[in-house]
């Protein structure tokens, strides 16, 4: 099947790439958001997201004229949907006494009635929204087919889901293996031929559902290692143990890989996928629910340590390293240092933040410094929330000349014990509780 132009609904994390990526490989792309500071700002050559090379890539394909940005779609042969799909934050229900999450669907709902005026015989639709089981089936056709036109007969109709890595996406947008969920194996295979444009991985057919769940048991097998890594940190913390050095020694073990414990879990994915399976069978997910449970109570945990190191948190001034949801990313969205920064200021510390990869951020209620200097102006301690390459190579004694802050707090391994110890800092890792040992020269 051959494809002409195409039609990316939605120009975030994943939208903007993939319309750039499919213009870079001579496809004309219309991208399009309802944001009009997005499309303002993409209209004037600019990026409004952070990703490494994204700006060249878009800027080539705007000059080009392959890609053009608009608040509206018009006709194309394929219509792509890669809008959010949160969870409701006012919104909840309860099996069994265990509360959980609903998703918001009204993106993904608003972006496939819009493709309906111009939805044509022979055009195919794919949704790369992550989304409950069976939303391609269940809400995206039904939709769809308000048209007159029938799913799988008159238009082909696919579930793809995104699944890279912020800070590689591009790359992984190319290499990564991709799945094609049809609603009919025709449908699957009009979807191998649009990506097989420029996807280099493999790429795979199966049924829209299957790739549905597939996405979801990718994100949820995740969060539920990190559930129990987070929780064996709070047991060396409990038992007088590293667990750093405890996780390193039991990943010797040929069959053992556990992953890293830190401040939560956050993003738009692993933090918001495992609710999608609670939502849509809570009688068959209590092991999920209760992952999600730890890892959404872990910078609880990690407020309760920061009161330890400082023995009251009212009125202490504290220079938080780090908002984004993970290393060297502009991505805040779920972020579980945002929600530690709240938490700290809540039981009265005054934070000042400091975020590298958006320092012009907004965030209600958080006081975000212009500047790393100006974050450790006048500080009682140091906390590390995100392991970005830049806060692992600070020099602490080079850092000790700059504030008045003798307690580092490294919520992500980032930090040398040792080295800090020696540049006169009280030294307090989470999962740590090895006994301190301060050379008390500053």
């Amino acid at each position: 099947m051959k494809f002409n132009k195409i039609c990316v609904l939605g120009l975030g994390y994943i939208g903007l790439p993939t319309a750039a990526t499919f213009a870079a490989h001579g496809i004309q792309v219309i991208g399009v958001d309802i944001n009009p500071l997005v499309v303002e700002t993409l209209k004037r050559g600019e990026l409004h997201i952070h990703e490494p090379g994204l700006r060249e890539v878009v800027e080539q394909a705007l000059a080009s004229g392959k890609l053009t940005v608009s608040s509206h779609p018009e006709e194309a042969d394929a219509f792509l949907i890669a809008v959010p799909t949160p969870f409701h934050e006012d919104k909840f229900a309860e099996y069994e006494g265990r509360r959980y999450k609903l998703a918001d669907m009204s993106a993904v709902i608003a972006a496939t009635e819009a493709i309906l005026p111009h939805l044509r015989k022979g055009n195919l639709v794919i949704l790369e929204s992550t989304s409950p089981p069976r939303t391609t089936l269940d809400l995206v056709r039904p939709i769809l087919e308000r048209s007159t036109l029938k799913a799988g007969s008159d238009f082909f109709l696919c579930y793809s889901p995104e699944r890279v890595l912020p800070g590689q996406i591009l790359r992984e947008l190319v290499e990564n293996a991709r799945v094609i969920g049809g609603i009919t194996p025709e449908s699957a295979r009009a979807g191998r031929d649009l990506y097989a444009t420029f996807v280099k991985g493999q790429i795979v057919e199966t049924d829209a559902t299957t790739a549905e769940m597939v996405k979801l048991m990718e994100n949820t097998y995740r969060d539920v290692n990190i559930a129990i890594a987070n929780e064996f940190a709070r047991l060396a913390e409990k038992f007088g143990v590293d667990v750093w050095d405890a996780i390193r020694l039991a990943n010797l073990h040929p069959r053992v890989n556990i992953l890293n414990p830190g401040p939560g879990v956050g993003g738009h994915c692993i933090s918001v996928d495992p609710w999608f399976f609670v939502e849509t069978a809570p009688e068959l997910t209590p092991l999920i629910y209760h992952a999600r449970k730890v890892n959404d109570e872990q910078p609880r945990f990690v407020v309760k340590r920061v009161k330890e190191a400082l023995g009251r948190l009212n009125g202490k001034r504290i220079a938080a390293l780090g908002l984004a949801y993970k290393a060297d990313v502009d991505d805040l969205r779920e972020s579980p240092a945002v929600e530690v920064v709240h938490l700290l200021q809540q039981a009265g510390a005054q934070v000042k933040a400091w975020e590298p990869f958006k320092p012009h951020a907004q965030l209600k209620g958080i006081d975000i410094s212009p500047t790393l200097q100006d974050a450790l102006q006048n500080a009682d301690a140091v906390l590390l929330l995100v392991r970005h390459t830049e806060f692992t190579r600070l020099d602490p004694t080079d850092l000790a000349a700059k504030t008045p802050a003798r307690i580092a707090i490294d919520t992500v391994n980032g930090w040398n014990r040792e080295t800090w110890q020696k540049a006169g800092f009280q030294f307090h890792r989470l999962g740590d509780a090895k006994p301190q040992i301060v050379n008390r020269k500053s």
